[in-house]
């Protein structure tokens, strides 16, 4: 176990994928009894959807476990480290399709509403995306089979990349905003419909504002749904449908 010490005077690391550490579990002698490193990363996560990224700490994670903080540190050095590790933990909750049969156009969307599922689910995890290089197995099971899909939609090579990037970077925009607009919800004690009725009032009532809702009214009137989740689903469905047919014009020209 690195001592506290150590953990200060080590420079800064790449990834805990990168160290030989993820291979570390319960290799260690004299382990606190009653304690892995499962344990400790499901507590995490749990955690981290109660309070968030910011408001995570080992103290508390020990407090959780009902351990001291030393101990869990017998099985990650750092909370950086525990960190790469309930993010990749989580990515393996998205069920990836098979990308050796069917259509690629249900695979795709089977694939981006998974990870929409995901971040909207665990809010504490788009940024974590961004801070980390996300390479444990799971993330890069899901990166394996969106290269795959891509593949099989028959993008020429040096358009394959961003395909990837603009169905996976909407997903990630559309989830992480969703997210946390739910999260806000729940801190305001209100469900997602009664929020977003008080807050449109609310900037209704402001006169350079009118002529903007105006306009606004007969979109939101020609884009259905009842409900914020019931408009939301058809803006979803609808963006990754014209990505979709983007890639099957895409596909066509390469073939011009």
């Amino acid at each position: 176990m690195a001592s506290t010490t150590d953990r200060t005077k080590s420079p800064a690391r790449t990834s805990v994928w990168l160290e030989g550490k993820a291979a570390d579990r319960g290799r260690r002698s004299a382990q606190p009894a009653g304690l892995d490193r499962d344990k400790i990363i499901d507590a995490t996560v749990r955690l981290l959807d109660a309070e968030g990224a910011a408001r995570f700490s080992m103290r508390k994670l020990a407090a959780e476990l009902n351990v001291t903080a030393m101990s869990v540190y017998w099985y990650v050095d750092t909370k950086d480290d525990l960190l790469e590790l309930a993010l990749d933990a989580v990515f393996g909750t998205v069920a990836l399709p098979d990308t050796d049969a069917g259509d690629w156009r249900e695979q795709l969307r089977a694939l981006a509403a998974g990870y929409r599922a995901l971040l909207v689910r665990h809010p504490w995890v788009s940024p974590l995306i961004g801070t980390y290089l996300n390479i444990g197995p799971h993330s890069m099971a899901f990166s394996q089979a969106a290269q795959k899909i891509v593949r099989n939609t028959g993008l020429p090579p040096h358009g394959q990349m961003g395909g990837i990037s603009a169905v996976f970077q909407f997903v990630y925009g559309f989830g992480t905003i969703e997210g946390h607009f739910i999260e806000r919800c729940a801190e305001a004690g209100l469900n997602q419909d009664e929020y977003f009725r008080e807050a449109m009032g609310t900037i209704r009532e402001r006169p350079q504002y009118r002529e903007t809702f105006a306009q606004s009214d007969e979109l939101m009137e020609a884009r259905g749904g009842d409900t914020v989740e019931e408009m939301r689903e058809r803006d979803f469905g609808f963006a990754l449908d014209l990505l979709i047919a983007g890639i099957e014009a895409m596909v066509e020209r390469s073939k011009a």
